[in-house]
């Protein structure tokens, strides 16, 4: 028997990164392409990024074009390039102002947060939408709740020692991917 999916609202999303980024763990990541065929994903894998003090952070290099969304509204869809050829999808938390969000870095069978985009087909044009109430991409509770080991974030060489060891990935124990 299949479990009732509950979609959270916009309270779930309204809240500091370092509380969303483990909630999301264990989460379904649900797609509906234009044809109408639904992708449901189980999210293993998220990463948080906290402010502008945080190096690994877009905001960290001030407010741009580019990260402008990192100071909106929690539950804002944030979608970027990376390397030059892959979108990578967060979603925005905390408080309005407050620049922090979180990488979906892997669902179940997506490990990498450039394979996850590319099967559920998101690109930069759901930057800026709402994930609450939004008709292509949403995030369901089935009940399952992972055991979460927290890790190094992944691919941040560049930022300061402090951050780049903080443990701010938060991985279901019985999926982690990279060490």
């Amino acid at each position: 028997m299949m479990k009732e999916l509950i979609f959270p609202g916009e309270e779930f999303f309204h809240r500091d990164c370092l509380e969303l980024a483990p909630a999301l763990v264990g989460k379904l990541l649900i797609r509906t392409l234009e044809n109408g065929e639904k992708i449901s994903l189980r999210i293993t894998e998220t990463e948080a990024y906290r402010g502008e003090e945080d190096t690994a952070c877009h905001a960290s290099r001030g407010r741009t074009e580019r990260n402008r969304l990192l100071w909106e509204k929690p539950g804002t869809i944030y979608v970027y390039l990376c390397y030059g050829i892959h979108d990578l999808m967060n979603i925005i938390s905390g408080e309005e102002g407050q620049p922090q969000g979180v990488l979906i870095r892997a669902c179940k069978g997506y490990e990498g947060p450039a394979r996850l985009t590319k099967k559920l087909c998101i690109d930069r044009s759901f930057n800026g939408r709402q994930i609450v109430g939004n008709p292509y991409i949403a995030v369901a509770d089935d009940g399952y709740s992972p055991e979460i080991t927290a890790k190094k974030r992944v691919g941040i060489d560049y930022a300061t020692p402090e951050y780049r060891d903080i443990l701010w990935r938060f991985c279901d124990s019985g999926t982690v991917t990279h060490k």
